[in-house]
């Protein structure tokens, strides 16, 4: 008999008690709506690692956000900052001439985070600010 507190493998540990209580695995499987090779499955799993082992594990790689080194984006922001009007696609190029190679569309999602970060150290100024409108400074 197996004992779990835990909703997620509640259900299965639920079948392999039924199962067992009832001496008949088609029919436990079939009062639970579940194909007797899940079962197998599960029994296979809790006998084999207990019934922790019932925890679902996923078979997907992690997938980690594309980052760009520091020297390339400290490279993109110096250049936007110093010619704010070329665009993603100009200022690609142009650091492509400097030896830093980094897409257009690099170029945009660094900009547009390093924006969103301006963006919010900015209005955090205005909520640290007191009463008599001073900022406090960066």
């Amino acid at each position: 008999m197996l004992h779990t507190n835990n909703p997620i493998i509640k259900h299965k540990a639920g079948l392999l008690n039924l199962a067992e209580e009832l001496g008949n695995v088609s029919r436990a499987c079939k009062v639970m709506g579940v194909s007797r090779d899940t079962f197998y499955r599960y029994q296979e799993l809790a006998e084999d690692g207990g019934i922790d082992a019932l925890i679902d594990k996923s078979r997907r790689k992690p997938n980690i956000k594309n980052r760009v080194d520091e020297k390339t984006e400290k490279a993109v922001m110096d250049y936007a900052i110093e010619y704010p009007a070329h665009g993603q696609v100009r200022t690609s190029n142009e650091l492509r001439k400097q030896g830093v190679f980094v897409s257009a569309s690099g170029v945009r999602s660094i900009c547009s985070g390093q924006l969103k970060l301006a963006t919010v150290l900015y209005s955090s100024q205005y909520l640290f600010s007191d009463s008599f409108g001073v900022k406090p400074a960066l």
